[in-house]
């Protein structure tokens, strides 16, 4: 714990020191350290294992374009694979682990790969797993899935939360380096409002990692100047640790903030990511520019770094990567790093390619240990423990190829700039626009803000430029270094090499796209970020080409990786998807009910009382208490759609098959809605309260998709139509109060007159509860004299409460879905089960309800040949021959003696109940030639418990066939 490799200066707190672990051992840090910075001040260069020759690798870079230093992270539950660690924020007790190895990273059996390279090169897995064909399924893809991935998941539930969020603003800006900060101040003093988001948790972008200066002091200190006056500025969001994913449409960004990465374990209340969606008037791209290799033998050593990361370790963090340095350069930039770490103490060598030096190998398996040159006066070797590579900078056009924008060559940087022809509003600075210098980054922001401020119509401030360097691109291109016959990498992390970009050549997969699939190039975590525009180069001398006719392939989001639980948010467990609550559930849960999910409502299934011991008991009271006297339910689940205009009718002739536009005001009329091919999509009532106001109810399935399906007819099929739709189902909580004495329970509330002369059978009608303003509906789900009632949701809980006590009389229970389910079922009415999206009208009994009057939606494909066949399945009863015996749902029918295959097949069980009216179970279902079918014993198998009962067919209305009860 000596950091034998720290060296003076740095943005890190000297003052407190802390404790971590990398492969269980103990090493010190300082806060502003990231995990990579304080394993190289330790001394420790080896991090990682390649994914296909398990090469020892250390980092290469400084961001979040590191392709080789990825670790898992804390332990248990907590445990995070893959996870870069120059981008790791080091906090006191850390516990690192190095992946993709064993059974040490020093000593990794999987090494053997390097060993038999020959046989693994590009593209040798499209040949090997193709023969033969029968190897596949229990020997090719068991080692390949055995062998993918890099780290290891906890496979325990995560415990810490996720959240989302939504912002607004006029600008945003991605990148707090300089220019980035010159847009943000110019926006921000103009009143704008202004987010600026950076992925590292110390804005500044390079002014920190450099040693020049920006209006006389350090970049790092007018950095910190610029975020203070930001920070003052009312209009103005600092968001730091926050990376921009991707460009969606209309000017929406996601981000993705990493709140309490930086902390042992998020505090009480906070959570550890948020996943932000960013609606943005205009947007400016300032993120900055990511140096590129050289490719050369032997190029990828733990102790081989890009020369601007070198750099930055030993002037940001105050980390040296090794006591003697070199630097293989073609370009100026390359030469500073040399200067700055000659600053340091540190011997430096420059190999400068514009002088016809290049390193032509190197030596040391777990840590570089020489360096092999080829001069215009020779060869020579070199010991070196820390070789910085510098082939020129490209800029992160990342974000703007999300639209499917292709990058352009600018021959000037030897780099790709962004299109023209980016996302919209969205526009480039600095030197991810290709502006190198200090000040063309400092002055292209101040230009982009003030263009985007022009289009806002604000007025932008007198321009206040900083004073910086503005030293002039001076790159001669250097690709790879030709050598001898070891392998020179381009890819780290994937083991692509430039023998693999010649191999994809000679086998004539040329095209950008095929070159990344054949070698895997850019398909590491990095995406392509160091190695992209390398392998295209050598593709291009390959074919003869220049860079950019060869092309680019371009990128898609996310622009770093996210973790599954940022995307679910609080998606999870019980809030995988929204729970909705019915109006009476308060009342429910106080009685004790038992709750189940009905899409994403929670509804009663019963309600025990005490003594009963099994819920049959419970549901075969409800059912027989209802049937006796008065039951009350809540169905404030169905979906409830209000349409009105003078077009309403037609629109319901239109999207039901059955006639709505001759229903008379105060009267509701069942309504069969079919698809477009003919087969039934829902049913429910729809209620005429005015000559052109309707209320439709759906079931509780299919209420979001009806309104789809509606709003879809409304705007695309009828958009000459006057008809309005709103969804309603949450305005109003419904209950059904059904049973002999409904009618009788109901007078007591209603201020209105409800009898049968005032309010029969299907009539409905807006009325008053005590002044309250309500609607009634005299409608029968289960068979019995039956009323739904109305009211606005907020009264839903008193109003339940009323019911009750109004019923005390009667000896009224509340009903759930179960008991509601067997009085459905003895009355023959269909349901989801039913409903399967293969059943037809005719399958249902409801053949003649499909007008031929006039035209509808699926009308005509419900009359296509086979679907109108008089021996098709027709929904019947079913009742068990031994009572005793019970059904299943999902048997099937066969005849007796009928082998159990597909060709004796007749049709099957949909729902079965207990009904505790007649002792047994009964069940509905569909069969071929059901109509004919009634009196008739067939088989019902289930074929996966190998059981079977002998049933008769019946009528499916088992109870009061003829309808009298409902009509009370």
């Amino acid at each position: 714990m000596t950091q034998e490799n720290r060296i003076s200066g740095g943005q890190i707190d000297r003052a407190r020191t802390l404790r971590f672990s990398f492969d269980g051992h103990q090493y010190e840090g300082h806060p502003g350290d990231t995990l990579a910075s304080a394993l190289l001040a330790n001394g420790v260069r080896l991090m990682g294992r390649s994914f296909k020759y398990h090469r020892p690798r250390g980092v290469i870079s400084a961001g979040s374009e590191e392709p080789n230093a990825l670790v898992e992270l804390r332990a248990g539950a907590r445990r995070e694979p893959n996870t870069r660690a120059t981008v790791v924020e080091l906090f006191d007790g850390l516990s690192a682990e190095s992946q993709n190895r064993w059974p040490t990273l020093a000593f990794d059996a999987m090494a053997i790969n390097d060993r038999l390279s020959p046989f693994f090169a590009a593209g040798f897995y499209y040949k090997t797993f193709m023969w033969p064909r029968a190897f596949w399924e229990k020997l090719y893809e068991p080692i390949i899935r055995r062998a993918a991935g890099l780290g290891s998941l906890s496979k325990l539930d995560d415990p810490d939360d996720y959240d989302k969020g939504f912002l607004h603003c006029d600008l945003l800006i991605i990148g707090a380096g300089p220019a980035g900060l010159m847009a943000a101040l110019t926006a921000g003093r103009a009143g704008a409002r202004v987010i600026l988001a950076d992925e590292d948790f110390r804005m500044g972008g390079r002014l920190n990692a450099e040693t020049y200066e920006v209006d006389g002091r350090s970049g790092a200190d007018w950095a910190l100047k610029a975020l203070a006056e930001l920070r003052s500025l009312p209009s103005v969001r600092l968001m730091p640790r926050t990376t921009i994913l991707g460009a969606m449409d209309h000017g929406i960004y996601t981000a993705l903030e990493r709140v309490s990465d930086h902390l042992p374990a998020p505090l009480p209340g906070k959570p550890r990511q948020i996943l932000w969606r960013i609606y943005s008037r205009r947007a400016i791209l300032a993120g900055g520019a990511t140096e590129r290799p050289i490719a050369f033998e032997n190029n990828d050593r733990p102790g081989i770094l890009l020369a601007g990361s070198l750099r930055a370790y030993a002037n940001r963090w105050g980390a040296a990567v090794g006591k003697r340095a070199a630097v293989f350069t073609n370009n100026d930039d390359g030469l500073r790093t040399a200067a700055d770490l000659a600053a340091k103490g540190i011997e430096t060598r420059v190999i400068d390619a514009r002088k016809g030096e290049e390193v032509i190998d190197t030596s040391g398996r777990l840590g570089l240990k020489s360096v092999t040159i080829r001069t215009p006066n020779g060869t020579e070797t070199f010991r070196c423990d820390a070789l910085g590579v510098s082939g020129g900078w490209n800029p992160n056009v990342n974000i703007t190829s999300h639209h499917r924008s292709r990058p352009v060559w600018d021959e000037a940087i030897c780099a790709f700039v962004p299109g023209a022809d980016g996302p919209p509003g969205l526009s480039s600075a600095g030197a991810a626009a290709g502006r190198l210098s200090t000040h063309g980054a400092l002055e292209s922001g101040a230009a982009e803000a003030e263009a985007a401020l022009a289009d806002l119509g604000l007025a932008a401030p007198a321009r206040d430029l900083p004073v910086a360097e503005d030293a002039p691109i001076a790159i001669t291109p250097k690709w790879y270094v030709s050598a001898g016959k070891g392998r020179a990498w381009i890819d780290q992390q994937n083991d692509v090499t430039v023998k693999d970009v010649k191999l994809a050549h000679q086998e004539n997969y040329v095209s950008v796209e095929h070159l990344k699939r054949y070698t895997t190039l850019g398909m590491a975590t990095d995406q392509g970020k160091t190695g992209n525009v390398l392998g295209l180069a050598v593709m291009a001398e390959l074919t003869g080409r220049s860079i950019p006719q060869t092309g680019t392939t371009i990128y898609r989001p996310p622009y770093t990786p996210v973790a599954m639980g940022a995307l679910a948010g609080r998606s999870r467990g019980q809030e995988f998807k929204p729970t909705r609550l019915t109006p009476s559930h308060k009342w429910a849960t106080e009685q004790g009910a038992v709750f189940v999910e009905v899409g994403q409502w929670l509804r009663a299934q019963w309600l025990p009382r005490t003594g009963e011991t099994h819920w049959r008991e419970s549901v075969d009271r409800e059912v027989l208490a209802t049937r006796k006297s008065v039951g009350i339910c809540d169905v404030t689940t169905l979906g409830k759609i209000d349409i009105q205009g003078t077009d309403a009718g037609a629109f319901l002739n239109k999207v039901y098959a059955n006639t709505f536009s001759t229903l008379a005001v105060g009267k509701c009329r069942y309504g069969l809605m079919l698809r477009e091919d003919g087969m039934v999509f829902d049913d429910g009532t729809t209620a005429r309260l005015g000559d052109h106001e309707y209320v439709m109810t759906t079931t509780t399935a299919n209420a979001v998709g009806v309104f789809r399906h509606l709003e879809f007819v409304r705007q695309c099929l009828c958009p000459d139509m006057d008809v309005q739709l709103i969804s309603t189902t949450e305005a109003w909580a419904q209950y059904s109060v059904a049973g002999p004495n409904a009618r009788k329970l109901l007078q007591k509330l209603v201020d209105q007159d409800i009898s049968d002369a005032a309010l029969p059978y299907m009539g409905c009608a807006e009325i008053t509860l005590g002044g309250l303003r309500a609607r009634i509906f005299r409608i029968s789900f289960s068979g019995e004299l039956a009323y739904e009632i109305a009211v606005p949701t907020r009264y839903g809980d008193a109003l339940i409460r009323a019911l009750v006590a109004a019923g005390e009389e009667f000896d009224a229970v509340v009903y759930g879905t179960e008991a509601l389910g067997v009085m459905r079922v003895e009355k023959g009415h269909v349901a989801g089960n039913e409903l399967n999206g293969q059943s037809s009208a005719l399958n249902m009994g409801l053949g003649k309800m499909v007008s031929q009057k006039k035209d509808s939606i699926g009308m005509v494909l419900s009359q296509r040949e086979g679907m109108t066949t008089a021996n098709g399945y027709r929904l019947v009863g079913i009742k068990p021959v031994n009572p005793a015996e019970k059904l299943t749902a999902g048997s099937h029918f066969l005849e007796k003696g009928a082998a159990e295959v597909a060709a004796n097949d007749l049709g099957w069980i949909t729902s079965t109940v207990h009904s505790p009216h007649l002792g047994h179970a009964i069940a509905l279902g569909y069969l071929k030639g059901g109509d004919s079918r009634k009196g008739q014993r067939l088989r019902a198998a289930n074929l996966l418990a190998k059981t079977e009962v002998e049933v008769e067919i019946v009528s499916p209305h088992f109870f009061d066939p003829e309808g009298e009860r409902l009509r009370g």
